[in-house]
């Protein structure tokens, strides 16, 4: 792009931010439609905000706002009345510093006011929910595991069998595959029960052992690799 389309570009931009424009809170958009909200009115509340920020206009018409909306003066009259019912928005009377003379505004601070309560309420639910979550599962233990189990000692387990499993993948963070190789210790030593196999798996924690390569290893120094 030359010198000259540059300045072009950078004059017309300037202009167009000289013309002034509308700061929007993001949680104004976020919370509307918890507050019950429509798009229309959203629409209908930027306008005011767009006329007397960027318009310096802080009482347009109701023709006025009808045609930037695209919508009748009757069903903009209809849609202030509405907002204004339900705390949105408001009309003030002021004295205008140049004239001297009573005027009107519209006051959305209630719209302001009403999403910064909304977005605190949605807060304080999401902090309670998290505080009341039951801890995450470090890891659900599968079907294969309690059916290799039971496939073992011949029987189904019982209630306390499955728990003590479970705990063994919760809270002691013991990795499947761990696990199944102290079970089959247990199976090699002719011992089926989980307190035999959670001796074994306190042990191999004890020496820092994780997986079923390091127990086979430690096997192979003192029993001779009969694994």
């Amino acid at each position: 792009m030359s010198d000259e389309l540059w300045k072009a570009y950078a004059h017309g931009w300037s202009a167009s931010m000289a013309e002034g424009g509308v700061f929007l809170p993001h949680v104004l958009l976020r919370t509307a439609g918890g507050l019950g909200l429509k798009d229309s009115d959203v629409l209908l509340l930027l306008h005011l905000m767009s006329y007397a920020q960027g318009d310096q206009m802080d009482f347009p018409t109701m023709e006025q706002l009808a045609e930037r909306t695209g919508t009748t003066p009757r069903t903009v009259s209809e849609r202030i009345s509405r907002l204004i019912k339900d705390g949105f928005l408001t009309i003030d009377d002021y004295v205008d510093g140049d004239t001297g003379m009573q005027a009107e505004r519209y006051n959305w601070t209630g719209w302001l006011m009403k999403a910064s309560e909304k977005a605190a309420e949605e807060k304080r639910t999401s902090k309670k929910a998290e505080r009341q979550a039951p801890p995450s599962r470090a890891k659900a233990p599968s079907s294969d595991l309690f059916s290799t189990f039971e496939q073992e000692f011949g029987r189904l387990l019982s209630p306390y069998e499955c728990e003590t499993i479970s705990g063994w993948l919760d809270q002691d963070r013991y990795t499947e595959e761990i696990i199944l190789f102290a079970l089959k210790e247990a199976v090699f030593a002719g011992k089926l029960n989980l307190r035999y196999i959670d001796r074994i798996l306190i042990e191999w924690a004890r020496n820092r052992i994780t997986n079923a390569d390091e127990a086979r290893a430690r096997n192979d120094r003192f029993y001779g690799g009969r694994n």
